[in-house]
């Protein structure tokens, strides 16, 4: 009798502790091992691998990038190659992405105020499927290149992300409705995230990649 709620007992654990590890935001923990003021503090505020790099400290920057992708990759991984025994699969892992992501948006050790959630969506959708990732990361790439902007770059690759899993479903990775559907939510949320960016995208007041914004 027991054994029957094992499965669902191991999901909400390994849920939960996806949400506790996205609730690391490393943006704040990286300054302060740097010696840094604290992002929140300085630029748009945001706890964020993006406003780290306004600092001017660009290794500060990239391992916070780094971390904060980590945090979205680990519990999809963990899931999707060790929970078969735990009765844990795709739609689980889709979850569990998820969650670290909300954990990043609306950290418990940060009094639930965190980032916008790029770089730790950027993990989740590597950890989904590394090819994904990679279609994905490019997009970001491609745009930020030919245009600057971070944040339009974010939007473009939050856009295309569900559309590439769906397209490239059961052909370059197997296709999970669950998944699907927490992609498309990360999605939604990114935009979310970032409507004051895009409303200053309109204005033609946004910041360039690498600018420093005037505190």
């Amino acid at each position: 009798m027991l054994s029957s709620y094992l499965p669902s007992l191991a999901a909400l654990v390994a849920i939960a502790a996806a949400y506790l590890i996205g609730s690391l935001s490393f943006a704040v923990i990286v300054s302060k091992a740097f010696g840094m003021a604290d992002p929140r503090s300085y630029g748009s505020g945001n706890p964020g691998a993006t406003n780290v790099l306004r600092s001017g400290n660009k290794t500060a920057a990239l391992v916070t990038l780094l971390l904060d992708a980590a945090k979205g990759w680990l519990p999809v991984f963990v899931i999707r190659h060790f929970g078969a025994d735990w009765g844990l699969g795709d739609g689980v892992a889709g979850i569990a992405g998820l969650a670290a992501f909300l954990g990043h948006l609306y950290p418990v050790f940060f009094s639930f105020k965190g980032g916008k959630g790029v770089a730790t969506a950027a993990g989740v959708i590597l950890g989904i499927a590394p090819l994904l990732g990679l279609a994905t990361g490019a997009t970001w790439l491609i745009i930020a290149v030919f245009f600057r902007y971070s944040s339009l770059a974010s939007l473009a690759a939050a856009f295309f992300a569900p559309a590439y899993y769906l397209i490239g479903g059961n052909i370059a990775w197997p296709l999970h409705r669950t998944v699907l559907v927490a992609l498309i939510v990360m999605s939604l949320l990114l935009f979310w995230r970032h409507r004051e960016n895009i409303r200053r995208l309109a204005a033609g007041t946004e910041s360039k990649l690498g600018s420093k914004k005037k505190v």
